[in-house]
């Protein structure tokens, strides 16, 4: 089984204190098309429980169980992206991220081949 990355990718105190000023805005990160951005409770035992299940609905191996494999070895990475999704929103309120008191924003990669870029939008004034 393929080892996955999830890492939190957003340090939420840093955000906030560049969000200071009691206005209404929205954050969203966005990520390449074989990784993941989610939010979820930031457990141990879920992030592995993440990667079992990832990896038993899309197998990294056999290459050749998929179309896709033929240039590249990644179908799976695109396929579990799918599942995970591409990007989120999360509201700013007050100049806080509207997060629950375990939830961070998790950065998944599925395939670790190049190097990659997250891209974070602030949406409002």
């Amino acid at each position: 089984m393929v080892k996955l990355c999830f890492c939190v990718i957003i340090d939420v105190e840093q955000v906030q204190q560049n969000l200071e000023g009691g206005r209404e805005r929205y954050l969203r990160p966005e990520v390449p098309t074989t990784a993941s951005v989610f939010i979820n409770d930031d457990e141990t035992e879920l992030h592995q429980d993440f990667e079992v299940w990832l990896e038993g609905l899309a197998p990294e191996k056999p290459y050749s169980r998929y179309q896709h494999n033929g240039f590249e070895d990644n179908a799976d990475a695109h396929l579990k992206r799918t599942i995970m999704g591409r990007e989120v929103v999360v509201a700013v309120t007050e100049g806080k991220l509207d997060l629950g008191p375990w939830e961070q924003i998790f950065y998944g990669e599925f395939d670790g081949k190049r190097r990659k870029r997250v891209l974070v939008k602030i949406i409002g004034e």
